[in-house]
């Protein structure tokens, strides 16, 4: 009982603490490589809903596991695809924050 109090409570204070990558400027070569990393992030998400049992709907329905993101990446609404646009996007600052180095060999 008292382990699931605390891991409750813990749920209920946790407070996201993402490394500050605000400093980081993509240089604009990157541009093709964060739209690539997107559309990515986008096929590897259908996939896996593919694969948990998941079809397109027009509308989210989780019980039915219908949603309506399951197109393709070409097809997301400007407003999809910009979520997908920035979790590629800081994840290049973040690689860049960490001092790694990204280079088209």
């Amino acid at each position: 009982m008292h382990i699931f109090i605390f891991s409750y409570m813990a749920k209920q204070n946790y407070t996201p603490n993402p490394i500050d990558t605000s400093s980081v400027v993509l240089p604009e070569e990157l541009a093709p490589l964060a739209e690539e990393l997107a559309k990515n992030v986008h096929e590897v998400w259908a996939k896996t809903r593919i694969e948990q049992g998941w079809t397109y709907g027009d509308t989210r329905d989780d019980l039915r596991k219908q949603h309506p993101c399951i197109v393709p990446y070409d097809e997301l609404s400007e407003g999809e695809k910009e979520f997908d646009r920035n979790t590629s996007q800081e994840t290049l600052r973040l690689i860049i924050k960490l001092g790694f180095k990204i280079t088209k060999g």
